[in-house]
């Protein structure tokens, strides 16, 4: 997984009832854009984020 600042990082619910979230990528901590990652969802909870594979990077836009 890969990912830049500005990219949206959507993680699924995993259980019945739990919804899809969305968090902006603040800050990527890892080399090269690799794991973990600074969040900020937007309810505007803040994370230290090491996705697993219920997530997905969704790519900025240029």
């Amino acid at each position: 997984m890969q990912a830049s600042v500005g990219d949206t990082l959507l993680v699924h619910g995993r259980t019945v009832g739990k919804h899809d979230r969305t968090a902006e990528i603040t800050e990527v901590l890892g080399e090269n854009g690799t794991p973990p990652y600074r969040v900020r969802f937007d309810d505007g909870h803040e994370a230290l984020m090491s996705p697993g594979p219920d997530s997905v990077v969704r790519h900025e836009k240029s």
